[in-house]
């Protein structure tokens, strides 16, 4: 496998669910563009709601990772970007 690229530009999806007012669901799906895959991984991991990581998809050049992945590139030694203490587990 080779090495993953943090410096490259990332797309960071997202979604949840939301009630409406007829207590029926709509599931929402936000997107953010990243200059750095490593900002898109900081911010999946650290900023969203833990429960939301399960939901999230980040897409680097031509590959996609879910949330266990954007979780273990986060916990890897070759992540470039100092990690908050109190990080969501």
């Amino acid at each position: 496998m080779s090495a993953f690229d943090y410096g490259m530009e990332a797309g960071l999806f997202s979604s949840k669910t939301l009630a409406k007012r007829s207590r029926s669901y709509q599931n929402s799906v936000q997107f953010r563009r990243f200059a750095q895959a490593a900002e898109a991984i900081r911010y999946a991991v650290e900023d969203m709601p833990p429960a939301m990581l399960g939901s999230c998809s980040l897409e680097v050049a031509e590959a996609t990772y879910s949330g266990a992945a954007i979780r273990g590139l986060y916990e890897s030694a070759e992540f470039p970007l100092p990690r908050r203490v109190d990080s969501k587990k």
